[in-house]
């Protein structure tokens, strides 16, 4: 197999000479379902550097990092870079879709949702591949129009095994139509036991998208986000609140290991005002949930402690 992109990039990992990556394969097949079973595989090293960065971005109290240490969860998220070509991206910052991701014509696309087991730890300074497959495409109609759900699962491993196991929804929507708003999430009726208010500021937004490689203009480019997608500021990324959820575990159980968290977000949260990331820990885990203005839900999920 040959590195599409020099850093990060996927391999394809599908079937015969013949069945390789898509951008090997001509067009791409009219039907969705053609895609479903797709496989790619993504290399790349977990660097300090890298991780120390995201350290200083989300303000973390532990001690420096080092070589050898347990990468906190959630933070491969800023590892596997799609690396596409300025070329290869589309109007809205992605890297155009028909190369992995199947070629769903709805603009806009956001992250719904993981569901994520560790097996061991992932350590700072390994090699790692990642490999990724389509594994559910599904179309429905929703309130606000058309909507297709991308599911995708990933297997993150080192050169001993597999070390994480994930799960991974994307939901792709229709163009916004003339005035049509944004629907903010239902009343949060729980109580936190934990909680931390964050602002997210646009240079905060702006870090976590370099230290990704998300090029995605709803995270960085207001007049992209406001005019074209008709939301009232920018748009704090799904993934950076699910790691600030599994942060406050963290930081409040620091003696409890993480084994499983899953999430799925209800609400867009933007930078025009803070956020609270909230949890109520129990016996065998914790509730997270993180509450927009008026406390608003917008985001809910669960960790499991592990042995």
């Amino acid at each position: 197999m040959t590195d599409i992109a020099t850093h990060a990039g996927p391999e394809s990992a599908k079937g015969s000479e013949g069945e390789t990556a898509a951008e090997d394969s001509g067009a791409p097949s009219a039907d969705l379902q053609d895609w479903i079973g797709r496989l790619f595989v993504f290399r790349d090293t977990a660097d300090l550097r890298r991780a120390t960065a995201l350290q200083a971005t989300l303000e973390t109290p532990e001690e420096p990092l080092a070589e050898g240490d347990a990468l906190p969860e959630l933070w491969h998220w800023a590892y596997f870079w799609e690396i596409a070509s300025q070329s290869g991206v589309s109007s809205d910052g992605h890297a155009a879709r028909g190369r992995f991701l199947p070629p769903i014509e709805l603009p806009r696309r956001m992250w719904a949702g993981s569901r994520l087991t560790w097996l061991r730890p992932i350590r700072i300074g390994l090699e790692l591949t990642k490999q990724s497959e389509v594994v559910a495409i599904e179309q429905k109609e929703g309130r606000s129009g058309r909507l297709a759900f991308v599911t995708l699962r990933h297997i993150v491993s080192d050169p001993a095994g597999p070390l994480l196991e994930e799960e991974h929804d994307i939901v792709y929507r229709e163009a916004a139509a003339a005035g049509e708003g944004w629907r903010p999430g239902a009343p949060s009726e729980r109580e936190a036991v934990w909680s931390r208010e964050i602002q997210p500021d646009p240079l905060l937004l702006f870090r976590y998208s370099a230290l990704t490689f998300n090029g995605h203009r709803i995270h960085y480019d207001r007049p992209y986000a406001t005019d074209v997608e008709g939301y009232p500021g920018l748009i704090v990324h799904g993934p950076l609140l699910a790691t600030c959820m599994v942060d406050l575990a963290r930081r409040e159980a620091p003696d409890r290991r993480i084994a499983a968290f899953r999430f799925r977000a209800l609400a867009p949260v933007f930078d025009t005002a803070p956020f609270v990331v909230c949890g109520a820990p129990d016996e065998t885990g914790a509730e997270l949930w993180v509450e927009g203005p008026d406390r608003r839900l917008c985001m809910q999920g669960r960790v499991e402690w592990g042995d």
